[in-house]
């Protein structure tokens, strides 16, 4: 199942939209998916609800090659979003109190326990310890959420506080990517020196990336006052090999034993997927891993006024939440506006076959980088 491939072009990459027009799709993103559909070796091409244009080619995608793209896995290697129960009950959350003991989250990590949490996962001699335990700038996150809804057979029960920590490897990934050699353009062809050490490279960022993820929501929990509990890991840009081809995720969540969170905006629900095991192959066992940006950061600035009130305002959701994020232009372009509607997205993919909802989320504190840190 599924909208009709893109044709008309020969030897193009069979492309599937998940998504029927009632999705909100920037014509851009649809160009871009026909470009890459005409690269060397592309085969296939899932696009998502939450697509939107990138740099190298758009963000909600998954791209199935015969050789190795790392424009389509993009700096960030390893980017993901993890889901953590907590086990502090909501009646103990006071909300301004949380947000003020989530502020450690913008202190540096202290240098000997990042170095055990690498060590433990086999990564003492990788890319070392800078940024191990934070955020970063961009969409990336750390939110404290109330389970307000839950299926049978959901793994987070209704009233559950959770952590979701959306972050990747840092400035390890960007390093791995701004130093390739030109050919990277048209592909690492499998078993070239290029790729093989690519790949060395990729693999480790994306470990190094789970351990972030996993350091700081154990930053948050016991700034809460609270143990932390891993319930899925789905990376969302990366490589994966199969069946002798290469699975290329830009945005697009590869689910961890099954399930993968679907984020919204700081100021909407988020969600637990549970994917299909009768999901159509042209899927590429792949989901969407958020709402996916509705506007760009630029024209966010005209969208809303940078007055001090309205700055204020946003410090405080519809919801009831708290945002800490003290980069005023951060706090613009992330705006709940700037993105599509994450119940929409939800529902395109339960249209289409791929998952279905198992838990629903509410935003109660999200914290953002701090200004020093999103300028890194």
């Amino acid at each position: 199942m599924g909208n009709s491939p893109l044709s008309g072009v020969a030897d193009a990459a069979t492309v599937t939209k998940f998504y029927t027009e009632q999705a909100w799709i920037e014509g851009r993103s649809e160009d871009q998916m026909t470009q890459v559909a005409q690269w060397p070796g592309m085969r296939q091409i899932a696009g998502f609800p939450d697509l939107h244009p990138g740099r190298h080619g758009p963000v909600g995608a998954a791209f199935l090659a015969d050789r190795i793209y790392p424009q389509l896995i993009g700096p960030d290697i390893g980017c993901g979003m993890a889901l953590f129960a907590l086990d502090l009950p909501p009646r103990r959350l006071k909300l301004d109190k949380a947000a003020r003991r989530m502020r450690v989250l913008q202190d540096p990590f202290e240098r000997t326990l990042a170095e055990t949490a690498l060590e433990a996962a086999g990564l003492s001699a990788g890319p070392g310890v800078e940024g191990l335990g934070s955020i970063g700038g961009g969409n990336h996150f750390c939110e404290v959420q109330e389970v307000v809804h839950a299926q049978e057979g959901s793994p987070i029960a209704k009233g559950t506080l959770c952590l979701l920590v959306h972050t990747g490897s840092r400035g390890h990934g960007a390093r791995v990517f701004t130093a390739l050699d030109d050919p990277w353009r048209d592909g690492f062809l499998p078993g070239s020196a290029a790729a093989d050490d690519y790949l060395v490279l990729h693999d480790v960022a994306q470990r190094w990336a789970a351990v972030n993820r996993l350091t700081i929501a154990r930053r948050a929990a016991e700034a809460l006052g609270s143990e932390v509990r891993l319930i899925c890991d789905a990376p969302h840009n990366h490589l994966a090999a199969v069946d002798g081809l290469w699975l290329h995720r830009k945005g697009a969540a590869g689910p961890d034993c099954g399930l993968a969170p679907l984020a919204g905006s700081r100021e909407t629900h988020s969600f637990l997927l549970r994917a299909r095991h009768d999901a159509p192959d042209a899927a590429l066992a792949s989901l969407s891993h958020g709402a996916g940006r509705r506007y760009d950061r630029a024209s966010m600035h005209g969208r809303i006024k940078r007055s001090r009130s309205s700055l204020a305002a946003m410090e405080r959701t519809a919801l009831g939440g708290r945002v800490i994020c003290e980069d005023r232009d951060l706090m613009i372009e992330e705006a709940g506006a700037a993105y599509k509607d994450a119940g929409h997205v939800a529902a395109e993919l339960e249209r289409f076959g791929l998952a279905h909802r198992i838990a629903t989320m509410a935003p109660r504190v999200t914290f953002k980088c701090t200004r020093t840190e999103g300028k890194r």
